[in-house]
């Protein structure tokens, strides 16, 4: 799909509304609050176009290479989580047998009947792309098999069991239980090629049942927040790649970055200001990006269809850039902005839908 940059090069014209907020914003005839109105949801101010264009899928990148030291501690959110989230725990003697995998390998795992069976339990029982349409499951099980990687059980009750063994679209994944609140969640990563953005993080918990159109890292354990950061890192996953969640209700909705990449854990490894601030800056670009691209495709879990841009979304990044283009803290800018018009797009469906297989 094009990046928002190359979109803009696309638009030779913007109409007269655009024009003439940007001109009363400069002369300070229309006021700061009603400049972000404007930006917030331009339909309402005459800068929205239901015209669209083809999107044009970027080419594959390169296998992602582990993140350096400045970009692998981004401080996790304020943490908002709610165990009233999972809507049923698992019994602890379900999960007590996880134990014995401990020293064994994620191969030996998933060639055990009983791991397969809980695996299928907690997974989603929807339909999921990857390369093709099939279960989660069968998606995980790709991936896991044949994986040589140790079996990790983090402080008596954190269970991780990972594979990088996709054998296409460089798949990989893992799963994550809780021992102790009988949770399970699980994270897979790959390189769509279907039009969509790419590539993406897709987590998984049949456990939660979310009605909103979103869900933040931060309404999450913290203790799976951790886990799936250090996955990252060790899977060669950038920390800004375009996040979904799929749960109990089978709809595909954002998964959103709430984490903030100029606060590191470890203040010695923190990156330049300007570095992480523009870190922040890309992932809210790439949620919205994302935002965009569910709403056209109904959140559909198995969603296969070309992201289109249309003329509000060009034209709404021209004026969101140039409102933060003058003031001390234009990424700031940039970023609150960009939050506010992911969430406008999420919850008044402003995009036109398309259909998918």
């Amino acid at each position: 799909m094009p990046s928002f940059c190359a979109s803009l090069r696309k638009l030779k014209v913007l109409r007269a509304p655009l024009f003439a907020g940007l001109f009363l914003m400069a002369a300070g005839i229309l006021p700061p609050h009603a400049a972000g109105d404007v930006l917030a949801n331009p339909q309402a101010s005459g800068l929205s176009s239901h015209a669209t264009e083809p999107g044009v899928q970027e080419p594959q990148s390169p296998e992602p290479q582990s993140p350096g030291p400045q970009a692998q501690e981004p401080t996790a959110p304020p943490s908002k989580y709610d165990p009233a989230i999972f809507q049923k725990s698992i019994p602890s003697e379900q999960l007590a047998f996880l134990g014995h995998f401990a020293g064994m390998t994620a191969n030996d795992a998933v060639r055990d009947k009983q791991f397969r069976k809980l695996m299928h339990s907690v997974l989603p029982d929807c339909t999921f792309h990857y390369g093709w349409d099939m279960s989660p499951s069968d998606a995980f099980e790709k991936v896991l098999t044949g994986s040589p990687l140790p079996v990790q059980i983090r402080e008596g009750r954190y269970v991780t069991v990972s594979g990088r063994n996709g054998p296409y679209l460089r798949g990989r994944g893992f799963l994550w239980f809780d021992l102790q609140e009988g949770i399970a969640l699980a994270g897979f990563y790959f390189h769509p090629t279907n039009g969509e953005p790419t590539p993406t993080v897709t987590v998984f918990s049949r456990q939660i049942e979310v009605k909103e159109e979103s869900l933040k890292l931060s309404q999450l354990p913290p203790a799976f927040a951790d886990a799936l950061s250090l996955w990252s890192v060790e899977s060669g996953v950038a920390p800004v790649t375009t996040r979904y969640f799929i749960g109990g209700f089978n709809k595909k909705i954002l998964l959103e970055h709430d984490e903030d990449y100029c606060a590191p854990v470890n203040p010695a490894t923190a990156p330049a200001a300007d570095d992480c601030e523009q870190m922040n800056a890309d992932a809210a670009d790439v949620d919205l990006n994302a935002a965009y691209y569910l709403e056209q495709t109904n959140h559909a879990t198995n969603a296969t269809a070309w992201m289109l841009v249309g003329e509000d979304q060009v034209a709404w990044i021209q004026v969101r850039d140039n409102t933060c283009r003058i003031g001390p803290d234009r990424l700031g800018c940039r970023i609150r902005l960009t939050r506010e018009r992911t969430h406008v797009v999420l919850s008044q469906h402003s995009v036109p839908h398309l259909p998918h297989k």
